[in-house]
């Protein structure tokens, strides 16, 4: 199974370069737990979320506020039903166009092949910084 996790990740990442946020929707279950990085006062797409439309919201907040020079998944890994995926991003913030470049972890849980919890951790105290400008 955590072969089949990792690949539906490497999925759902590709999903996500194509801009096809459907596809990823449709890989979470409908009560998944959902939350990115520290506190949704420091930044708009933190805090936790629940269900598919506070994902989607999520989703439409990053595409609001976020442009992608870089997002690369570069290692995956298994331990029963978690898939641990460890890149780095490279945004400019369409707000003032400040840049921010980081490393990330996500931890996406599975159940029965799909995401039923995600959680992000990355550079908080940067995303703040170049968010408040």
């Amino acid at each position: 199974m955590s072969e089949a996790n990792i690949a539906t990740a490497k999925n759902l990442y590709a999903a996500f370069a194509r801009g096809d946020i459907a596809a990823i929707l449709q890989g979470c279950i409908p009560d998944i737990e959902w939350e990115a990085g520290g506190r949704n006062e420091d930044f708009p797409t933190f805090g936790p979320r629940k269900g598919l439309e506070q994902v989607k919201e999520f989703f439409q907040t990053v595409a609001s506020l976020e442009n992608f020079h870089e997002f690369v998944p570069r290692e995956f890994y298994s331990d029963g039903d978690k898939v641990f995926a460890l890149g780095r991003y490279t945004i400019t913030l369409k707000t003032n166009g400040r840049r921010i470049a980081s490393e990330w972890i996500h931890v996406i849980t599975f159940r029965g092949g799909k995401v039923a919890k995600f959680r992000e951790f990355t550079d908080t105290a940067n995303f703040a910084a170049a968010y408040r400008g």
